[in-house]
């Protein structure tokens, strides 16, 4: 394992003759042995904290800061940001001015330039050997610089130094990229700025664009109640910019004072809008980035085993935390969850054997036991962790948790290993050899003692995530935010692919599990194509049901877009794609087997890295003068506190078990795929379903259409009830089956007549207690117990039990119940500032359903042909519309000779059925009164006639 040995802060010096004398920042050192490494570690976390304390952007004594702007560009999810910053020496002697940025330590830097009296510096990024070498010769001549990056809690620090004479004018400016990561439902994007001191010009922009529309912008205001004022948001459909710009009287402390008052993090949170459960693909610069978060779906239920240190180092404040942390983490268990708690120092203790459910009785007696915790010993992290594995394996072998339940160990550990197996590598081989490919390890290391290296390792093999929990008054609640981005679990076993031959180079597109609030992102190249469509298909197992989504993207619109928009990042796709890429490497090469192997993901995240000017922790800035004679050098350090090419997944948000080792899962039967399919193997999405030609169905206001097979005839009525109404169409309680829909109204009459139509249809399944209740807004399927909401935006496939569901995006959904029952649902939209049209909803079923002999309902009474005599054809008034008399259940009716409409074929226009029309509601044809077939609510049955 290699170290960082922080030694000297690199200075600039300009003499009289402008010439340079630079000293080198850091040395990599090879670690030599177990004792140096608790040495290392406790040195690490005495510097992290010197440096919080005394940080500055800008150093010197006495110095004027002309100006400090932060500029960031957000496209997509992905923002660019650069920081400058112009300053004087206006001592009276030759001093050091440092410019310091902290940065996300998820962000890559991509470029440095300086002006130092004229002289220009610029950066590039190389291969980490070239740029040393190419810094030694500069170095051997007296001519080269230091740039060190330290680190912090959530930051990492940027530093440089220039020894300038009196007099001299410098203009720094960074510029750094990172992926959005979405959790707990939105964005979030930080710029620490603590100046230091008063600034005459001092501005922040952050300029937000995102295609499908923003849906919200929050600033939490972490500055202090004074700067209120200063921040100005501005807010359109798809765009957002947001503006901090303090005169020099709000930056004082206080009306007299000197120093600055700007001395915080300021933060920006966002989301988007989201028309479909399919997510969002865009495509730009022949790269594309496919973008998932799907919501309105139930959760899985959790199986959870936590595993908590109670060793002698978690004593005072860390188990204090931990403590009130696992209060309020158990208080978030339900019924249908399953949990038990392992403790460990020296010893392993179990609060149960097995997984018990999270009822009110358990998780109070489970608090209590917490409570009561008194951390002493050592750390026995191998038999604590085979423990937990064991106690899930028993579970699942014993039928006690539902097979689409999602089983997890969370690890909360502040130490290394002292007792049973101490080994990291034969723990991690321990701990991969017994999990389950269905468990999921979650990692939370406290405080700077802990190997955080090897806690990601274990977590990342093993489908979770690691994160550091900073031993601090605000531990507990690091915790419990943590535990809120993993505890509701929405879906498994997610793979989105693509068609044959249209993408490449491909990031992960498999993922373990997808948690409500977070977002899975892929990315890759577009190929050549004679088609401007790049479609998606999306598949996954959800609560009780599998699902294939469906969503395309135009290749050419957000191009053009882009040429508008003058504050968007133009290259964002092309980037996001390198930067998620080039993170999934970081941890593929930490994991790989093999030194072979580890050389070659080496090469590749190199190439990339410098074809993109990622400063990676394998590459280097080199910042050089114009003539190349004057050089610096700046490394991404090992992060003592993350590991040096961990680089936790950056294609889908941590907490959803991003994993260099893609583990194939065999897809839900219905799903027309090979058992390893890779993206270009895809080539179409959810099968159609087609009813057959003749149907009986009801459309437009509404007109229903009963087509009789043996007669060969259809014949057609209208019904006139009221707006809120709900009418029976089929109901059927042999096979358990009820169609209802309800009635809304046009927005006013026409020709004094207030048009009806179907604003809503339901579909209820009695024996799976399945219900499908189709809008014009959603289709939502409940079963008692989940609820899953679907748009008209995409195009889907869901399976339930007996029950199938496809939905085309903005036309139609049918639905088909044990392969004997279909039923379509067509939608209908109308221009949204039409003066009397609403949306509204048509239904048609197929004749050869097979209902039970209990079978009534407005439609379900004519699977039982009756039979229909006319006779008397004549003409009438109006001469295309002949007049007859027609017999049917002993009743004798005066029928006209018309046309409805079927529109399944074409929308707009329909096409025309011919029909007998029956007057006054159908009286005569359809048993009794249409009032009797009003129902109370959409899952009702009806009742006898």
């Amino acid at each position: 394992m290699r170290r960082l040995l922080l030694l000297l802060l690199g200075l600039l010096v300009l003499q009289q003759g402008r010439c340079f004398e630079f000293v080198i920042d850091g040395e990599w050192e090879e670690e030599t042995s177990h004792l140096q490494d608790h040495r290392e570690r406790h040195k690490r976390a005495i510097l992290t904290s010197e440096e919080q304390d005394d940080f500055e952007a800008i150093r010197g004594d006495d110095i004027t800061v002309k100006s400090y702007k932060v500029e960031s560009r957000i496209t997509s999810r992905f923002a660019h940001t650069t920081v400058r910053s112009s300053v004087i020496n206006t001592g009276s002697k030759a001093q050091s001015i440092g410019f310091n940025v902290q940065i996300p330590k998820r962000a890559f830097i991509t470029n440095f330039t300086m002006n130092v009296n004229g002289i220009i510096f610029i950066g590039s990024v190389k291969e980490k050997t070239v740029a040393r070498n190419l810094y030694a010769q500069a170095r051997a001549r007296g001519k080269a610089a230091g740039i060190v990056r330290a680190n912090s809690q959530d930051m990492e620090t940027f530093k440089t130094e220039v020894h300038v004479p009196p007099g001299s004018n410098i203009e720094f400016e960074l510029h750094y990229q990172e992926m959005m990561h979405r959790k707990l439902n939105f964005y979030e994007h930080s710029l620490y700025l603590q100046p230091g001191r008063l600034v005459p010009q001092f501005q922040v922009d952050v300029y937000i664009f995102e295609p499908k529309g923003i849906s919200m912008v929050d600033l939490p205001n972490s500055l202090g109640a004074q700067f209120t004022e200063s921040i100005k948001v501005t807010k359109t459909k798809d765009k957002a910019h947001i503006v901090f710009k303090p005169s020099l009287q709000q930056q004082r402390k206080c009306e007299n004072c000197t120093g600055s008052a700007i001395d915080g993090v300021f933060t920006v949170r966002y989301d988007v809008n989201r028309d479909s459960n399919a997510g969002e693909l865009q495509v730009s610069d022949g790269h594309f980035v496919q973008f998932f978060a799907p919501s309105n779906l139930s959760p899985l239920s959790k199986n959870i085993v936590f595993v908590i240190d109670v060793s002698g180092s978690m004593w005072g404040v860390k188990m204090k935390q931990t403590v009130e942390a696992m209060q309020a983490i158990l208080d978030d268990l339900t019924i249908d969850d399953h949990f038990s708690i392992i403790d460990f120092n020296h010893n392993v203790r179990c609060w149960s054997e097995e997984l018990v459910p999270g009822s009110s009785i358990q998780i109070e007696d489970a608090k209590r036991y917490i409570q009561n915790i008194k951390p002493n010993g050592g750390t026995n992290i191998n038999e604590a962790l085979m423990r937990a594995v064991q106690m899930l394996i028993k579970a699942a072998n014993q039928g006690l948790i539902d097979p689409r339940s999602v089983s997890m160990i969370i690890l909360v550990s502040d130490g290394d290993p002292t007792v049973g197996e101490i080994k990291l590598s034969t723990i991690q081989k321990n701990v991969k050899r017994v999990m389950r490919e269905e468990f999921s390890l979650f990692s939370l290391g406290i405080g700077f003692d802990v190997d955080y290296d090897f806690l990601e390792r274990i977590a990342m093999e093993n489908r979770g995530m690691a994160q550091r929990i900073y031993a601090n008054h605000d531990a507990a609640e690091q915790l419990r935010t943590f535990y809120s981005q993993v505890s509701s679990p929405l879906l498994r076993r997610i793979t989105i692919q693509f068609p044959d031959d249209s993408v490449s180079d491909v990031t992960q597109n498999r993922f373990d599990k997808y948690f409500s609030g977070s977002e899975l992102v892929v990315a890759g190249k577009v190929l050549p194509s004679n088609s401007n469509i790049l479609t998606s298909y999306t598949t996954a197992s959800a609560s009780r049901m599998d699902i294939t989504l469906e969503t395309e993207a135009d290749t050419a619109e957000l191009d053009t877009e882009l040429t508008k928009q003058e504050h968007s990042f133009h290259g964002f796709a092309r980037q996001m794609w390198a930067y998620i890429t080039i993170k999934q490497l970081i941890s593929e090469r930490s994991l790989a087997p093999t030194a072979a192997k580890k050389r070659k993901i080496t090469q590749r995240i190199m190439a990339l890295a410098v074809e993109h000017q990622f400063v990676t922790p394998l590459t280097a800035l080199l910042v050089e003068s114009e003539g190349g004679t004057e050089r610096l050098l700046a490394d991404s350090p090992k992060d003592p506190k993350h590991g040096c090419c961990s680089g936790v997944g950056g294609g889908g948000g941590s907490p959803n078990g991003i994993a260099p080792v893609r583990v194939v899962y065999q897809p839900p039967p219905w799903v027309q795929m090979t058992t390893t399919p890779p993206p270009s193997q895809v080539e179409k999405g959810p099968e159609e379903w087609a009813l057959p030609q003749q149907v009986t169905l009801v459309d437009n206001d509404p007109h229903f259409i009963v087509h009789l097979p043996r007669s060969n005839m259809d014949v057609c009525f209208n019904i006139d009830s009221k707006p809120g109404n709900i009418l029976n169409l089929v109901s059927d309680s042999g096979t358990g089956l009820v169609v209802n829909g309800q009635l809304i109204g046009s927005k006013k009459m026409h020709k004094n007549k207030l048009n009806t139509y179907f604003g809503t249809i339901s579909i209820y399944y009695q024996p799976d207690g399945v219900s499908v209740t189709v809008s014009t807004e959603s289709i939502i399927m409940t079963d008692g117990r989940n609820n899953h909401s679907f748009t008209w935006g995409s195009t889907a496939e869901i399976t339930q039990d007996g029950m199938r569901i496809s939905i085309r995006k903005n036309s139609h959904v049918s639905i088909i119940i044990n392969d004997n029952i279909q039923v379509m649902v067509l939608l209908h939209r109308v221009w949204k500032k039409h003066p009397v049209s609403v949306d509204f909803l048509g239904i048609y079923m197929a004749d050869n359903n097979q209902y039970s002999p209990l079978v009534h309902g407005l439609i379900g009474q004519f699977s039982r042909e009756p039979e229909v005599s006319v006779y008397d054809v004549h003409e009438g008034v109006d001469p295309l519309k002949k007049q007859a008399t027609m017999e049917v259940k002993g009743n004798t009716l005066q029928v006209t000779r018309g046309w409805q409409k079927d529109y399944r074929h074409d929308k707009k226009r329909g096409s025309n059925v011919y029909c007998w029309f029956i007057h006054n509601s159908g009286k005569g044809f359809i048993d009794g009164h249409y009032t009797d077939y009003i129902v109370p609510n959409l899952n009702s049955f009806l009742r006898m006639l």
